[in-house]
């Protein structure tokens, strides 16, 4: 296999969000009836469950009409007037200032960010610090731009309420020439948030190695504990000199399908990452440009209401878990994900995901994708209606008796 076959081989598509209708019909090893109900995809949230922010499609609309055509070829960075108001936004929210100027860009969704970011930042054969298990992009990427993954571990099964990082495994990372470190908080797709003697010891560390930094605080927003303090690394007066934090309001918010997201730091890592969307997809989509307006302004008790129907969705679906002998999942503390540990299988992982599909009409997503340990555990995104949601997770702990060794 030629080097640039192997290198888009290693992407994969299969098993993202959404690509269930791609994936190979195989003969597979079925036992027993199909087990009817309403289909659930369990890959990514259904936002017709969970509408968008009220007003966005009429503030798109404004955009379109009002803005025209000189909303749809704005700067590569994004619409100035947007920026200004996205800074004073996050800088509220984060804790610490934004220069709409030179310190944030759209980008087409968190995912054009995170590759803008990574392209940004990583070399041919530099060493990349990613937490396992983690979003699966990450370590895609990583090999994509050539780089070198240096997994560290979080022990998030033995501990309570917070990642359980191994600080020893990140600190040993950086002494052997780690150059960047990213990290999802709260974690995909565990859904655990990290303390902030954690985030301080990232800070710290990050400092002291000369080691660049992506958050990936996409779900930030969507914490179910307010017991439990959330800290944004670029809020701490020790952080990296070089860090790019990256956020939008595609999942609580279910503004997906606009594609909209945000990344703020480093004044010259943004300048790199304009310029590489410039040549990559030029800008966020102009009109969508204007639904970034009506994020952090929902209408009162919206958010705190989307946060609570979630935290019902996640009660309801671990207690179908908690019946379901060898079947383990951890509380999650913030975000839409739960990580399903399952017992021993006569299948393999992949036939087991694929004759979910098949005989139970649900999709989920090989814990595999998060790192290749990982061979006896799916992630659940529980952004979904509830009452399908929960016959949903009926069917696939039907599925594990019917497949347990």
């Amino acid at each position: 296999m030629d080097y640039i076959t192997a290198k888009f081989a290693k992407l994969g598509v299969d098993n993202a969000p959404g690509q269930e209708g791609r994936q190979k019909q195989e003969a597979l090893p079925l036992v027993g009836e199909n087990i009817p109900g309403t289909p659930v995809d369990f890959s990514h949230g259904d936002v017709d469950a969970h509408k968008p922010i009220p007003g966005s499609l009429e503030t798109f609309v404004d955009g379109y009409v009002v803005g025209g055509g000189h909303q749809a070829y704005t700067e590569y960075r994004g619409r100035g007037d947007i920026r200004a108001y996205l800074a004073e936004k996050l800088a509220q929210f984060s804790g610490a200032p934004v220069d709409a100027d030179s310190e944030l860009i759209l980008t087409p969704g968190t995912q054009g960010a995170l590759f803008l970011a990574m392209g940004s930042l990583i070399g041919r054969g530099d060493k990349v610090a990613i937490i396992e298990p983690d979003y699966f992009a990450n370590r895609k990427l990583v090999e994509f731009f050539d780089g070198e993954l240096v997994p560290v571990p979080i022990r998030w099964k033995d501990v309570e309420h917070y990642s359980g990082l191994d600080l020893e495994a990140l600190e040993k990372a950086f002494q052997d020439g780690v150059k960047l470190f990213l990290y999802s908080n709260p974690n995909n797709p565990t859904g655990v948030i990290y303390s902030p003697e954690e985030v301080a010891a990232i800070g710290r560390l990050a400092k002291e190695y000369n080691v660049a930094v992506i958050a990936d605080e996409l779900y930030s927003r969507q914490l179910f504990d307010p017991a439990l303090p959330y800290t944004h690394l670029r809020a701490l007066e020790e952080k990296p000199d070089t860090l790019i934090t990256i956020i939008g309001p595609s999942k609580t918010e279910s503004l997906s399908g606009f594609r909209l997201g945000v990344a703020y730091g480093s004044a010259d890592i943004i300048t790199r990452m304009e310029k590489l969307q410039a040549i990559v997809s030029l800008r966020t989509a102009g009109y969508c440009q204007s639904a970034y307006r009506n994020w952090f302004s929902e209408p009162r008790g919206w958010l705190e209401e989307r946060v609570a129907e979630h935290k019902a969705i996640r009660d309801d679906i671990l207690r179908v878990i908690s019946k379901c002998p060898g079947c383990w999942a951890r509380p999650t503390e913030g975000g839409s994900y739960l990580f399903l540990e399952m017992p021993p299988l006569k299948v393999t992982l992949s036939q087991f995901v694929k004759l979910c599909r098949v005989q139970a009409g649900v999709t989920l997503t090989p814990g595999t994708e998060f790192g290749p340990q990982f061979t006896n555990c799916v992630r659940l995104n529980f952004s979904q209606d509830h009452q399908a949601a929960m016959a949903a997770m009926e069917r696939v702990t039907q599925m594990i008796e019917r497949y347990r060794v």
